[in-house]
């Protein structure tokens, strides 16, 4: 019996932590190989340690690279995790099967945990979009106006000048 081994929930959770980890050490390999190495060279010869020059310089730059796939990874894991009803833990999409299974409202159900998923999509995904633009600071583009920016923008710019009365 596997289950006295090692309980569903943990083994789910260290099958997908297992999964995310091998992409995400790719993922940051990447973006740390992607800052130029005149970057480091520099930091050197200004007399910073290999891991002042890692916090300092490089880092901060790779960050720009290493976000958005992270943040695509994150959304993909969350979707993953349908997968680990193979093993009998109850997520999300099982929860909503054993619900129907009972009262045989299978669409309305189905539409329900479409909705939470796409809800946690969209709070992961606004996340990932602000924590973008905090990196993509300081590049040579100018960053576009923030969602309330646009709408701040638009909102002002509607505004109805008053309409001289003839006295």
């Amino acid at each position: 019996n596997a289950n006295g081994v090692l309980p569903s929930f943990v083994a789910g959770s260290l099958g997908l932590s297992l999964n995310e980890g091998a992409y995400m050490a790719e993922i940051v390999r990447a973006g740390i190989i992607s800052v130029d190495e005149g970057q480091t060279e520099a930091a050197q010869s200004l007399g910073m340690s290999k891991r002042q020059t890692l916090r300092g310089i490089v880092l901060p730059q790779a960050m720009r690279i290493i976000i958005p796939p992270t943040g695509n990874e994150t959304i993909s894991m969350l979707k993953t995790t349908s997968l680990v009803y193979a093993i009998a833990v109850t997520e999300l999409f099982t929860a909503t099967q054993n619900i129907s299974n009972t009262n045989y409202e299978v669409v309305p159900l189905l539409l329900v945990a479409s909705v939470w998923y796409l809800f946690f999509t969209s709070l992961l995904t606004i996340g990932q979009y602000y924590i973008e633009r905090y990196y993509a600071r300081g590049s040579s583009r100018a960053l576009p106006p923030t969602p309330i920016q646009r709408l701040r923008q638009s909102f002002f710019h509607l505004r109805v000048e008053p309409v001289p009365t003839l006295s």
